[in-house]
């Protein structure tokens, strides 16, 4: 299993939400350039970057500091993915067009699944398709909005598209650290042919081993890290 180390952009710092509300920002680094060194040194092999004025505004942002990211990554021999605030076609291939390794749609792919689907084909093992899920439904528009689409359903979709994986967040459990959806994530993957990446509520090494236990592919670790709940050695040990 990948251990994926989080950097949330929020006003040009390096910030963690609870549930997904703005108005439980933590900010826990002003420079997140700082970062990537810090994530390729504990031996981090992919960062995955969020734009959360994106997410929120729906127009990506951040893209001279998500830029210098991405450069500082490959030099250190780190894959990026990056997301938020990608929602349209043109959207897309700007994000594809900055050198990411991949690209995260989550609104799109429930508003305009053609468009996604389209883009899976022309850039095969670069699209990661998230499913932020409360309950058994898809949220959109920054995880404000429910969607009429279940989490199963757009689940499959996204590997009849040739998504590279499927990204899936638990909203009622990020960045609150009381232990991610192992049962929820394991199913998905049971029943997709492709990756699932868990993301949200991971608060401890044994909610690592769960997970690698349950067969998931990779892990986004966020609020865990920047809290000292443990290191990133430590998690990449137990992964």
């Amino acid at each position: 299993m990948i251990a994926i180390p989080a950097i949330d952009l929020l006003s040009g710092q390096a910030v963690r939400l609870a549930e997904g509300d703005r108005s439980r920002v933590t900010i826990y680094e002003k420079n997140p350039r700082v970062l990537v060194d810090r994530f390729a040194d504990a031996g981090a092999k992919r960062l995955h970057v969020v734009d959360l004025d994106g997410a929120f505004s729906g127009e990506p942002g951040h893209r001279d500091l998500i830029a210098d990211l991405i450069t500082t990554a490959h030099q250190r021999g780190l894959q990026v993915e990056i997301g938020g605030g990608i929602r349209s076609r043109a959207a897309m291939e700007a994000a594809l067009a900055t050198g990411a390794d991949f690209i995260v749609v989550g609104t799109l792919a429930t508003r305009e699944p053609e468009v996604v689907a389209d883009v899976c084909k022309r850039f095969p093992g670069r699209v990661i398709v998230a499913i932020d899920g409360r309950g058994d439904e898809v949220a959109i528009d920054g995880w404000q909005t429910p969607s009429g689409v279940g989490i199963a359903q757009l689940a499959q979709r996204a590997a009849n598209w040739g998504a590279a994986a499927v990204l899936y967040t638990d909203i009622a459990r990020d960045g609150l650290q009381g232990g991610p959806a192992v049962q929820t994530t394991a199913e998905l993957q049971k029943n997709l042919p492709i990756p699932v990446i868990a993301s949200g509520g991971v608060g401890s090494l044994e909610d690592l081993e769960h997970l690698r236990a349950a067969g998931i592919h990779a892990v986004v670790l966020g609020r865990a890290l920047y809290e000292g709940s443990f290191t990133l050695e430590e998690a990449i040990a137990r992964c």
